[in-house]
């Protein structure tokens, strides 16, 4: 089978077209999938970077999302049959297989059926992003109808998703990006206000918005100085929930402001082989389906390119300016 892999850490040009044997099944609980779209995540572009999870894990096949059709089922398989179509959020760490490839084998707990409204790249686009945004605004951040949120890069893949999981949980979404394009979308997407973090100071907005209180739940999918700047502009006994690493010197404020302090690493269950949790990712699938085949939520695609164009995906991703996601089609 064609397959991108991961030569060893570096830049883009470390991603090498090769063929690989095809997948399994490798046990009775296994489907194996004819893959036909992989999304492209800012995760694989720091594991290709810095290097993968696992040891001795290269050359490894990157990429967590798929989307695709079962070909083949293992004996003790019974929620799928070979045609069924699936998206799932599995390997592409390092350990197993991830879905840069035109087969793979997952566990059938893994899966759930696609949305019958989307097609395999809208499909393989929403995985890891609708699973973090659950995570950090329901899980993580228990927001509540009538609540404020303030939801940063709200025109990425995460922030785009986040907007709309919000207003179908009947929240007041003030949501951030740093173009008259992005403002436009978000608004579409559903967020109330809007603010161009290029040109306006985002905490005072924010604060103004709010009348001095700040939001009830911020949302940091940026890094370091957003969240600590955030901080200031989260109401008092708040929660405020990050995806990336925080400083020290963050937290005094956070301290006085009583907040609750969380993290949303949607990988963790995968890395841990915490099963429970990883049932709760296939549940969150199920529901966003749904919603998705009900017209309640969708899926931005910014840009689909094929599989051995994974390199210019990966550069896309670094500058830092694409809109929603970006998708490799496999052939």
């Amino acid at each position: 089978m064609k397959a991108i892999v991961m030569t060893r850490p570096g830049g883009p040009e470390t991603l090498q077209a090769v063929d690989l044997p095809e997948p399994g099944p490798c046990s009775t609980t296994q489907i194996k999938v004819r893959l036909r779209a992989a999304g492209v995540n800012p995760v694989d572009t720091k594991l290709r970077n810095k290097g993968l999870l696992y040891p001795d894990a290269l050359p490894a096949v990157l990429g967590c999302d798929g989307a695709g059709e079962v070909v083949e089922i293992g004996s003790a398989v019974t929620r799928f049959r070979p045609g069924d179509k699936v998206w799932f959020c599995n390997g592409g760490l390092g350990g197993e297989q991830g879905n840069y490839a035109q087969y793979t084998a997952v566990d059938q707990r893994w899966a759930a059926v696609m949305p019958t409204t989307l097609d395999f790249d809208q499909a393989a686009a929403a995985p890891l992003v609708l699973i973090t945004a659950w995570g950090a605004l329901y899980d993580r951040g228990r927001l509540q109808p009538g609540q404020t949120v303030l939801i940063h890069a709200g025109a990425g893949g995460v922030g785009h998703v986040a907007i709309q999981l919000a207003k179908l949980r009947e929240a007041r979404v003030i949501a951030t990006s740093g173009s008259a394009e992005k403002l436009e979308l978000m608004r579409l997407w559903g967020a109330d206000e809007v603010i161009n973090y290029r040109d306006t100071d985002f905490v005072a907005a924010v604060n103004d918005l709010t009348g001095g209180r700040g939001a009830d739940l911020s949302i940091d999918t940026v890094g370091p100085e957003i969240f600590a700047r955030s901080i200031e502009c989260t109401a008092h006994f708040g929660d405020i929930v990050t995806l990336l690493s925080i400083t020290d010197d963050a937290l005094q404020e956070a301290r006085m402001r009583n907040l609750r302090i969380g993290f949303e690493l949607m990988l963790t269950p995968m890395l841990r082989e915490l099963d429970e949790a990883r049932a709760h990712h296939v549940e969150i699938l199920q529901q966003c389906a749904e919603w998705i085949d009900a017209g309640r939520l969708r899926v931005h695609l910014g840009k689909v390119l094929p599989l051995d164009r994974a390199a210019a995906a990966h550069s896309l991703i670094e500058t830092g300016r694409t809109i929603g996601k970006i998708v490799l089609a496999i052939p």
